[in-house]
């Protein structure tokens, strides 16, 4: 199976996208096809060797439409040409609103004394010429009003109405009468009807019309802000190492292995792996990461963030649609095309909503010419009906709330694989949090340092410098504290004769000032077996390990002279997002492959009561299974591959801090920052969005079921209410309008906890 990415030009609603996604199910090979009409996109799988990308590009121009596969494009030149597509629209848009609003204040002052029913003394009154009407009428119906018209022609020509149909048929009808009473006025004299035109109605349905079009084509190219934020942070230049001589390339020439240079204030241009230097840079652009992190020699650093202090130089790793950037901004685009599961009510009404409007309006003008015998009556309620009803609105309720939503999720480090997790994640009532990583830093860390000298430097030194001939995790944690404490690395007492005892202990002879002394650092059962006393610091010792902390003994020449108290430390957000997750009803339960003593002490520190301890990475599915089996929707929150079965198992996985590889082939949504906060917020962004699609989906149900009703006259015998068709065409504009503004209030989203605020 393949997988493509249409961008669709030519859908004016709902029902054009309906229209769309059916012609390109037909063609055969195609398993599945999704239209999104707000993101303008259609996703497409298919079987490659049944077909291909041209065949449905084909069926899409054969539906009357226009077709391009994203995935051939530069996502800065797509999202450029898309600017440049909607300024020249709204350009246009904007100046078929002015034509055709300046003629239908003409053609409404023309009219507007009838309407009032008295005299006006010195009123223009051949404005009320229905052959000039005529005149004024038509070019805006046909030239002004071309895209209605044209697109209901191509739904005709397919055999398929849509929104486009609906305000065809209304104008055209209110048009067309209008043609005949001014051509042949004796004919309605003589059926006691009076010739009266409907000229006005016609032009001020189609301006209004294309004003509402006209801001909802600025409203929902803010939609894309994330978009456009994402691809704006890149790099356009990059100072790169060629044949000894350091030169400025566009970025699109730099490629893997080039080793780059990146400056203070700089942005670096794709990602890699510093040789040489070192520096503070600021990453809260892609990770969320509020402070400057450290970069070394050893170090990976992301393309997009931002150089804060010094120089230094990075081999590049992944360029192009490789970079971390570049996944992001193609999950979020796929995210915003994709449909949500709250959708398909939406979609199953909009595929009969136009012929059942249609039968209505047919109706509408049978009953009340039947009635009244009044032609001017039927026709002005048909047309109502006909100009109020939106499928438009109904195709913009959900995708523009989604677009938004995504795209705020991606400004904060959290990228929502699909519509559906994000729609899921709202139900969650378990969170499932993987211990290492998750809730502590996943990396050793020393938390206490004791000697019987007090705060001994010159001990220390020691230790460091046969800590520095180890690789083993315990030995960086300690190199860490001693770099940390002012201890020069760089400087640090030679050492000879360096053994590593495997899981037990380092070695070595340290010489300071011509003088060896032997250095031991190693686990009490180790100290134990060389005959070596540790009796004098077992208080001590047994402290710390109370507190779930590795000890490592310290001996010189024989003697023990200190500990060392090491840990797996939790991050400092831990604690606060356990509590926020508790205060909005989830329950957290930790998984961890611990012994049950430390599991409950890491547990208790954070707050979590239900803990399952002891578990293998092959049973972590099996876990998040029985909780299902218990009626819970269950979250799991994991950071490597081992935790991919359990990710993939969950209504929602959700991968903490593990990159774009690992978000792509087992979870829902991807924490970039590696932050637990981030679920709080992702959870909180679910349920804004839901909340606003719900709001969204009922207005555009109430506004028909109320809309069309009232424009059929249903009002009229018992209030004498009667809807102008020019009202019913501001409503139906303005409906459109008002739900793509709503969605766009998801803009201003801040997460809430029952704790407090803190800024999503």
């Amino acid at each position: 199976m393949a997988l493509a990415t249409l961008k669709l030009k030519g859908m004016s609603c709902a029902s054009c996208a309906n229209g769309v996604q059916s012609a390109i199910q037909q063609v055969p090979g195609v398993t599945l096809a999704q239209v999104n009409f707000a993101a303008a996109q259609a996703s497409v799988e298919y079987n490659d060797r049944a077909t291909n990308v041209e065949a449905i590009q084909q069926a899409v121009v054969d539906a009357g439409y226009q077709a391009q596969p994203l995935n051939e494009l530069d996502s800065g030149a797509v999202d450029a040409q898309e600017q440049r597509d909607r300024r020249l629209t709204q350009q246009a848009l904007l100046k078929k609103v002015m034509i055709s609003g300046a003629v239908g204040i003409l053609l409404v002052l023309g009219t507007l004394p009838m309407m009032l029913g008295i005299d006006i003394p010195g009123w223009p009154m051949f404005l009320h010429n229905s052959w000039l009407q005529l005149v004024l009428a038509t070019p805006v119906l046909f030239w002004c009003g071309q895209s209605f018209y044209g697109g209901a022609w191509k739904a005709l020509r397919h055999r398929a109405a849509n929104m486009n149909t609906l305000i065809a048929l209304g104008t055209g009808a209110a048009y067309l009468y209008s043609v005949v009473v001014t051509v042949f006025p004796g004919l309605l004299r003589t059926q006691g009807l009076a010739p009266d035109v409907y000229y006005e109605a016609a032009v001020v349905i189609i301006a209004l019309l294309l004003l509402g079009r006209y801001f909802e084509e600025r409203a929902k190219g803010q939609t894309s802000d994330a978009i456009r934020k994402l691809i704006g942070l890149q790099a356009r230049i990059a100072r790169v190492v060629r044949n000894g001589q350091e030169i400025d390339l566009p970025l699109e020439q730099v490629i893997v292995g080039d080793v780059v240079i990146v400056r203070p204030g700089e942005k670096v241009p794709v990602d890699g792996e510093v040789v040489e230097g070192r520096s503070t840079v600021e990453e809260s652009m892609i990770t969320g990461e509020s402070l400057p992190v450290k970069k070394t020699v050893g170090d990976e650093v992301i393309g997009a963030t931002i150089n804060k202090t010094g120089r230094f130089k990075f081999r590049a790793s992944r360029v192009g649609k490789d970079t971390m950037l570049a996944q992001i901004v193609q999950l979020v685009q796929d995210a915003q095309g994709s449909t949500a599961p709250i959708q398909k009510l939406a979609d199953q009404v909009t595929g009969w909503f136009v012929p059942v409007v249609m039968a209505i309006a047919m109706l509408t003008f049978v009953i009340w010419f039947n009635a009244t015998g009044n032609m001017s009556l039927a026709l002005l309620t048909t047309v109502g009906v006909l100009i109020i009803a939106c499928p438009c609105v109904l195709g913009l309720a959900t995708p523009t709330s989604i677009m938004v939503g995504t795209g705020k999720g991606a400004e904060n480090g959290i990228l929502i694989k699909g519509a559906d997790s994000l729609e899921k994640a709202h139900k969650l009532q378990t969170i499932v949090v993987d211990k290492t990583v998750a809730l502590t830093q996943g990396r050793p860390t020393v938390t206490n340092y004791f000697t019987l000298e007090g705060a001994s430097t010159h001990l220390l030194i020691l230790v460091a410098a046969v800590e520095h001939n180890s690789e083993h995790p315990l030995a960086e944690a300690v190199m860490q504290y001693a770099e940390a404490q002012g201890v020069n690395h760089q400087a640090l007492p030679s050492v000879t004769a360096f053994e590593a005892v495997t899981g037990r202990a380092v070695e070595g002879h340290v010489i300071v000032q011509g003088q060896a002394s032997l250095v031991q650092i190693g686990t009490e059962r180790w100290m134990q077996s060389l005959g070596i006393e540790t009796q004098m610091l077992q208080q001590q010792r047994m402290q710390w390990e109370s507190e779930v902390k590795t000890t490592a003994w310290i001996a010189v020449n024989g003697d023990v002279q200190g500990l060392v108290g090491i840990s797996d430390t939790l991050k400092p957000s831990s604690v606060q997002a356990v509590q926020q997750l508790q205060h909005m009803g989830l329950e957290v339960v930790m998984l961890t492959g611990d012994n049950p003593q430390t599991a409950a002490a890491i547990a208790k520190a954070v707050g979590i009561e239900r803990v399952l301890a002891e578990v293998r990475p092959a049973e972590k599915a099996a876990q998040v299974k029985r909780l299902q089996d218990q009626g819970q929707r269950v979250a799991m929150v994991g950071d490597d591959i081992n935790d991919a079965p359990a990710l993939a198992q969950a209504d929602v996985g959700i991968a903490i801090g593990t990159g774009i590889d690992v978000a792509i082939a087992a979870s829902d949504i991807t924490l970039i920052s590696g932050d637990l906060q981030g679920v709080v917020t992702a959870i909180q962004l679910s349920k804004a969005t839901i909340a606003n699609i719900r709001q969204n989906l009922f207005f555009a149900f109430i506004y028909n079921i109320i809309g069309i009703p009232v424009a059929a006259g249903i009002l009229y015998p018992a209030f004498g209410l009667l809807l102008n068709p020019m009202i019913a065409g501001g409503a139906m504009a303005f409906s459109s309008v008002s739900v793509v503004t709503n969605a766009l209030r998801l803009r201003k989203f801040r997460a809430w906890s029952a704790l407090g605020k803190f800024g999503a």
